[in-house]
């Protein structure tokens, strides 16, 4: 099996899962640390000439990440294409577990029951509290309807302001999430790398968690610790 991954969660699911299947993944596919295949550019650029070259049996997209023209491309060139769809926690661990079988898996692999389990009750916040999450600045971009993010902070406690917006990444200017009020504003350090200079200066007053991307936003093992490394992040920022 030779397997191309378009998005990096992914990509970590079947490098760990599936030892050798991968021959390529995005530029943006940082785990494991070392992965050793070709670069075949950008989620939002791939390099379809490249992918075919490597004559995968299997491209691995989703439908937020990658764009329907690559992907159409690749399958009119002939390349079979699987694109995932994950927008809550639970449709996460059905499109692992199908993404896995489809590259060759063996059998279902512990980690991705372990990930489960740590979902079954995972460690909210000792009383809900309301959060703005910007994914972007200049301009001010933040979660909106419908996200897999959204979803993951819900069940942890964190209900964000903008769930029932029309647009699932709305653009919202920054004196406007400074007057929602929220309890905590969630900055995360992708996609927009927010930092503890970069970021929170934007909201005076308001109780800021900084938390790693990967675990806010992707779907892989990484899901075994999100519970816990996330919790703990908006513990030491909502006191």
């Amino acid at each position: 099996m030779r397997v191309v991954s378009l998005v990096p969660s992914l990509t970590e699911a079947v490098a760990r899962t599936v030892p050798g299947a991968l021959v390529g993944a995005t530029d943006w596919c940082t785990h494991p640390a070392g992965l050793d295949v070709v670069r075949v550019g950008g989620t939002k650029n791939p390099k379809t000439d490249r992918i075919l070259s490597l004559a995968p049996d299997l491209v691995i997209a989703n439908e937020e990440e990658n764009r329907a023209p690559d992907l159409d491309a690749l399958r009119a060139a002939g390349a079979e294409v699987l694109v995932t769809e994950v927008r809550t926690v639970p449709q996460a661990f059905t499109e692992l577990d199908r993404t896995l079988t489809a590259c060759g898996a063996p059998s279902r692999p512990r980690w991705l029951d372990e990930a489960e389990a740590a979902w079954t009750g995972p460690p909210a916040l000792e009383r809900r509290a309301t959060a703005v999450v910007p994914i972007w600045r200049r301009p001010w971009m933040v979660l909106g309807r419908d996200t897999f993010a959204g979803d993951v902070l819900t069940r942890l406690g964190v209900d964000h302001l903008y769930a029932a917006h029309s647009e699932r990444y709305p653009r919202i200017p920054v004196d406007e999430l400074r007057a929602a009020r929220p309890d905590v504003v969630v900055l995360p350090d992708e996609p927009y790398r927010f930092t503890a200079d970069d970021g929170p200066e934007a909201f005076p007053g308001l109780p800021c968690a900084l938390v790693d991307g990967r675990y806010l936003t992707w779907y892989g093992p990484s899901l075994a610790e999100a519970p816990r490394v996330l919790a703990a992040a908006l513990r030491a920022a909502h006191r």
